[in-house]
């Protein structure tokens, strides 16, 4: 059953001539817990979904931290609650990625991430 896309994550996908691939609000997302402090820029990739994950990963600031529970699974009906900005985002389809801050909006294709995963690689960047 195809998931719904709203007209902000249509627009978002319009601009970046993607094709849109909608999250469902049960699936989830590998989010990191400095997102909730307002940390610029906030950063998402989104890999093949497996399962009942959608594939994204997002966190905040310029770094990753390779911390194995840097990254904590998030249903995405509450990623409003933990990071508004992120949601006209989430429709990029697999093999993209995104930058965010005030004033700058950048959203690429970025054919690795489409690439077969090795079970210990841990977060996005490792």
């Amino acid at each position: 059953m195809p998931v719904r896309v709203s007209a902000a994550q249509a627009a978002v996908c319009a601009r970046f001539n993607a094709v849109p691939s909608g999250v469902g609000p049960r699936q989830k997302a590998g989010v990191a817990r400095n997102v909730l402090g307002g940390l610029m820029p906030v950063n998402g990739v989104r890999y093949r979904p497996e399962g009942d994950a959608s594939g994204w990963y997002i966190w905040a600031g310029e770094g990753l931290s390779d911390d194995p529970g840097f990254f904590v699974p998030l249903h995405a009906r509450h990623l409003g609650q933990w990071c508004p900005a992120v949601i006209p985002y989430l429709a990029l389809p697999p093999g993209w990625r995104f930058l965010i801050a005030p004033g700058w909006e950048d959203a690429w294709p970025d054919d690795s991430l489409l690439q077969p995963r090795n079970q210990d690689d841990g977060a996005p960047g490792q």
